[in-house]
């Protein structure tokens, strides 16, 4: 539910109409080749909590198995990443809530949301678990009713008001694989690599499951099925019940979906589901930016970090978890000035594309973890890595420089890269200060 709450999210309820407007039902291929990687990935990331389940971030085995230097780099990106992702999502949230309650001040909302969830994080792990369970939940079930009302539609043969019918012949009339050119289908890649973004949550709550070592296998083999499912099958029916060229860009295909079913209230619904998404993703980054914090307290020689150890009697480390939800205070003070939010939604694109090179780098330490001497020949093994590690690593890398060719995305890609190189030096200057020191 974790990974559902991490990857089913407004991508899918508010992005779906953009992505299929780039490819038409060639999206449904980029779905599935993405999805696959991803599940290769999952396995990497599984095989490596397999055989060290105490680690509370996957991140942490970058810097074991690559370097230290990169894993520095990559556990502060991540927990950065995660943090933007938290205040984009309470952002989303006090908007999605001016349709009902268009006079609630952005700030206020967003401070009762955040608190909220907080407690959640900062009560039993349980608790979490629970409410990511009924979020995600709502979630589940938005998509499977609209994946039967869909059904339904196709099987009568729906007219629709445009005067088009629901017909499965809506997906390969007239079909080509690049209906925008060539460009636009490639440029769908990065956007469908971002939907899947969170799934690794999974691994991140091994630790603190009672038997990490019979859940971790059973979960990551059973969620990329689960959300390709979910993801493939919805948008297979909402291009199956109308020519996907009637979608609209600006609207969620699945109001529109269901306003050609002739239900009234669907915009009252899916503002409902966006609602409990957009906190499903919030709660997954707040539990998650706390083991991150967490983790990187433990690794850390300074004393800076030592209040971040801080661990509850229930096992939740509240000092950590305290600081990166404050961190995300931020976000109804930038909502306030137009000028900052700009910087923000600048910012947030770096970290998504920061996010790419960590899955790179996660990739590589697999492959080291595989020639290392932690390797367990027993253990939860990815399937034929010697093939598709290189060819996932080759993937990733490769959407990353898809980037440089959108004018929309170039500027977050240079940004992601000043990152890495200037983060990379900093550390170096550091280090060699602290061994001149010495």
């Amino acid at each position: 539910m974790i990974a559902f709450g991490g990857s089913i999210g407004t991508g899918l309820f508010l992005g779906a109409g953009s992505t299929i407007h780039k490819t038409g039902p060639s999206i449904l291929l980029i779905y599935l080749v993405i999805g696959i990687f991803f599940f290769f990935m999952m396995r990497a990331i599984g095989e490596m909590m397999y055989s060290d389940p105490q680690q509370h971030t996957f991140v942490s085995f970058i810097g074991k198995y690559v370097s230290p230097r990169f894993g520095i780099f990559a556990a502060w990106s991540y927990w950065a990443e995660l943090i933007l992702a938290g205040m984009a999502e309470l952002t989303a949230i006090s908007t999605y809530l001016k349709y009902w309650l268009p006079g609630a001040p952005s700030w206020l909302v967003q401070l009762v949301f955040l608190a909220v969830l907080t407690l959640v994080n900062l009560s039993m792990v349980r608790s979490f678990g629970r409410s990511e369970t009924f979020l995600s939940g709502i979630k589940i079930v938005a998509i499977l009713v609209l994946i039967l009302v869909g059904a339904y539609l196709i099987a009568t043969h729906h007219q629709n008001p445009a005067g088009t019918h629901a017909s499965l012949s809506n997906l390969s009339e007239g079909f080509t694989f690049f209906p925008n050119g060539f460009h636009s289908f490639i440029n769908a890649f990065p956007m469908v690599f971002f939907a899947f973004q969170g799934m690794e949550f999974v691994g991140i709550t091994t630790a603190e499951t009672k038997k990490p070592l019979k859940v971790l296998p059973r979960a990551v083999n059973q969620i990329i099925g689960r959300i390709l499912l979910f993801y493939i099958g919805s948008l297979f029916i909402i291009m199956a019940i109308t020519p996907w060229r009637s979608l609209s860009q600006s609207q969620s295909p699945f109001v529109q979906i269901f306003e050609l079913a002739g239900l009234p209230a669907a915009s009252q619904i899916i503002n409902l589901v966006v609602i409990a998404a957009a906190c499903s993703t919030l709660n997954s980054a707040i539990f998650s930016t706390g083991r991150h914090l967490y983790q990187l307290a433990q690794e850390s020689s300074g004393k800076t970090l030592k209040p971040f150890e801080t661990v509850s009697k229930s096992g939740i480390p509240y000092g950590s978890v305290l600081f990166s939800a404050g961190m995300m205070i931020l976000a109804p003070i930038i909502s306030s000035f137009n000028g900052l939010g700009t910087a923000f939604t600048f910012i947030a694109s770096i970290s998504s594309d920061i996010y790419i090179l960590v899955c790179i780098l996660t990739m590589v330490a697999h492959w080291k973890y595989r020639r290392s001497k932690d390797f367990r020949a027993d253990g939860f093994k990815m399937p034929h890595y010697k093939w598709t590690n290189p060819l996932t690593v080759a993937l990733f890398v490769g959407i990353f420089i898809t980037l440089f060719f959108n004018k929309e995305t170039i500027l977050p890609a240079v940004g992601a890269l000043i990152w890495l190189i200037g983060f990379n030096i900093i550390l170096s200057i550091t280090n060699k200060r602290k061994k001149l020191t010495t």
